[in-house]
């Protein structure tokens, strides 16, 4: 089977998802398509059960797919740039301190809670994962995702700078995780221990050499597009911009997320502002739009037909269930503490740390992570990836499915009862 073939089976699955979850369920596009294909793996599952043929052809060809490589490598970078193109960095600076806490102090410190506490959990249900394996999980599932945030935010309709601190976060947390995924993994790997200067100097060839390579790459377009006025090429230049900037940043080996994140940034504000007529930016949001739309149900589509190539056993399942709320007390610990402290100085909304928590989704970058961890065909295999990668979906189809769905009425709910407690509304600013 030909990519062209995979491309076109994932597009007429995507299409007669979204429409099935548009007449029948409507519900908020991410979670319905999941749903959907989850159900729809599940079903296939149930079929192979009586037909093996079946269930053998659908593992075969999900396992094509490649998750990893498709999102880590390919999708990342254009749903990273459609979000940050909408950002405003006017907004983003007002807010820096509490988006620079949750997505470095935050993420750090989710990471060590959710190790210690599943070093104890798995144990309990009998799986004999190492310290190290823990934290590789804890890395991995600790920052948010920015797809699934940015996708939950138009929905929920949340005051203008909570919006922002979380859409903030969850586009920034993720390089913050990944270099301390790759430095996990690569001390669990090697074997030679954890070397704080090697985490460092990883930390800046990715994190700071992303932000450095954006900034240039973002700033020799927007000189482009400041040179000619034809919406068609300037859309072109953008979209060069996403599939050369990431390619180039990945064989730099500096951090393709971050690069695009503000990338997308310079575009959305300085680019709209002064290289673009009112004509190129309608067209520009337009086209990205429908960019982030259609990778977004594809994505989707793909986190729920992964379940057919994972391993479940009743112990994996267990440790999953305990995961669940192990993610959720790290994160509200990982909000509470950094909100706190900034509490001293900045009067901050008494519904931030409860949105925050319950509104910090998981999605398809973790399960992409996870998936990456090297496997039995690799030459240094990581014993724990079967369990890890299972613990993790678990943790990402409740976070989708169950937070998802819940986040909008509750974050109203809170809403109200704070303007109930003070008739002059609280935040950062208004």
């Amino acid at each position: 089977m030909s990519t062209f073939d995979l491309v076109a089976i994932l597009i007429v699955l995507a299409a007669v998802l979204s429409y099935a979850n548009l007449r029948l369920l409507k519900l908020p596009s991410s979670i319905g398509l999941m749903a959907l294909s989850l159900l729809f793996a599940l079903g296939t599952m149930a079929a192979g059960r009586s037909f093996p043929i079946v269930g053998e052809e659908a593992r075969a060809l999900v396992s094509r797919f490649e998750f990893d490589e498709t999102l880590l490598h390919g999708m990342l970078g254009f749903l990273l740039f459609s979000g940050a193109l909408h950002v405003d960095l006017g907004d983003l600076s007002r807010h820096k301190w509490p988006i620079a806490s949750l997505a470095i102090v935050g993420t750090l410190l989710s990471t060590g809670i959710v190790a210690a506490l599943m070093f104890e959990a798995v144990r309990l249900v009998g799986i004999p994962l190492r310290f190290i394996d823990c934290l590789i999980f804890g890395a991995l599932i600790s920052p948010t995702d920015p797809i699934a945030v940015m996708g939950l935010l138009k929905q929920i309709g949340a005051p203008k700078p909570l919006e922002v601190q979380i859409a903030g976060e969850s586009l920034f947390n993720d390089g913050v995780g990944v270099v301390l995924f790759l430095g996990l993994v690569e001390v669990a790997s090697s074997g030679h221990g954890y070397r704080p200067g090697g985490m460092a100097l990883l930390f800046l060839q990715e994190a700071v050499g992303g932000v450095v390579f954006g900034l240039v790459v973002g700033l020799l377009v927007y000189r482009m597009l400041r040179s000619v006025d034809d919406y068609q090429v300037e859309i072109l230049l953008s979209l060069a911009l996403v599939a050369g900037g990431y390619a180039a940043a990945e064989a730099l080996h500096v951090s393709g997320p971050i690069a695009m994140v503000v990338a997308g940034l310079l575009i959305g504000n300085h680019g709209r502002s002064f290289a673009m007529s009112e004509t190129t930016t309608h067209h520009l949001d337009l086209f990205w739009e429908l960019v982030d739309e259609t990778l977004n149900a594809v994505l989707f589509v793909l986190i729920g037909l992964e379940v057919l190539v994972l391993t479940f056993t009743a112990s994996n399942l267990e440790a999953g269930l305990l995961a669940i709320p192990i993610v959720l007390l790290a994160r509200l610990v990982a909000v509470a503490l950094p909100v706190q402290l900034l509490g001293l100085r900045e009067r901050l909304a008494p519904y931030t740390v409860p949105v925050l928590t319950w509104g910090g989704l998981r999605g398809g970058i973790s399960v992409a992570l996870a998936l990456s961890l090297p496997g039995k065909g690799d030459e240094t295999p990581l014993p724990g990836r079967e369990p890890i990668l299972a613990i993790t979906y678990a943790v990402v189809a409740f976070s989708i499915l169950v937070q998802g769905l819940t986040i909008g009425p509750l974050t109203r709910r809170w809403l109200a009862r704070s303007k109930e407690a003070a008739p002059t509304p609280i935040g950062v600013d208004s």
